[in-house]
């Protein structure tokens, strides 16, 4: 057997909260977590939308029944297989979409990735790999994908202001795997600020309302 691959066109699917032109100052990509819909994902940030704020949530390229064969459909940005083109092929993804909001909106736009779960990482490697203008990096939920060279980085990401945000209750970061990312954060010198909050494996509002005015300060 021989193995080989092929570029082809696919249809992407995003979603936004508000309308991009020369109005907009603060323009949000928010990348979902596994097996979640970006046109439900969204909502968790319509409390923020006002008329200078933009949201756009990309879906992740796979999608699937999420638990059956019927019922409710989910994404994924990756799997174990064939990792590499995934990524490749998701960083693509992410551009065209950042390409094609950015130019319209306002010169002095802030910028802010956040990623939510499997989303994280997703983002990460986006702003690190692909080096767009970016002034905030929020990462709920999740790791800072340790496959991502940061220490090499420090003069990219000098100024700007990163967040890790965790739930107290989230039932998939166990205190081993909390310790395994503060190690690696440490060891590659991430400046972030550490949110904790009372909850679990979510995008709290409250803390996600508090967070968007530190932003805007």
């Amino acid at each position: 057997m021989e193995a080989h691959t092929i570029k082809i066109t696919k249809t992407a699917h995003f979603y936004t909260l508000g309308q991009a032109g020369s109005h907009i100052k603060h323009f949000w990509l928010v990348c979902h977590g596994y097996g979640q819909a970006a046109n439900k994902f969204i909502y968790k940030f319509d409390d923020l939308v006002d008329e200078e704020t933009l949201i756009v949530a990309p879906e992740a390229l796979s999608r699937f029944y999420f638990g059956g064969f019927t019922g409710n459909v989910g994404a994924s940005w990756m799997t174990k297989a064939d990792r590499e083109d995934e990524i490749q092929d998701y960083l693509q993804y992410l551009q065209q979409i950042y390409d094609h909001f950015v130019p319209q909106l306002a010169p002095d736009v802030r910028i802010t990735f956040l990623g939510f779960s499997q989303g994280g990482a997703t983002i990460a490697r986006f702003a690190l790999l692909k080096k767009p203008l970016f002034h905030h990096f929020i990462n709920w939920a999740s790791d800072f994908a340790h496959d991502l060279d940061f220490l090499g980085n420090q003069a990219f990401l000098a100024n700007k202001k990163m967040y890790w945000v965790i739930g107290d209750e989230d039932e998939f970061l166990t205190e081993e795997r909390v310790k395994k990312f503060i190690k690696f954060a440490d060891d590659q010198k991430i400046n972030y600020e550490l949110v904790n909050f009372n909850g679990k494996h979510i995008i709290d509002r409250k803390v996600l309302g508090k967070l968007a005015k530190q932003l805007t300060k």
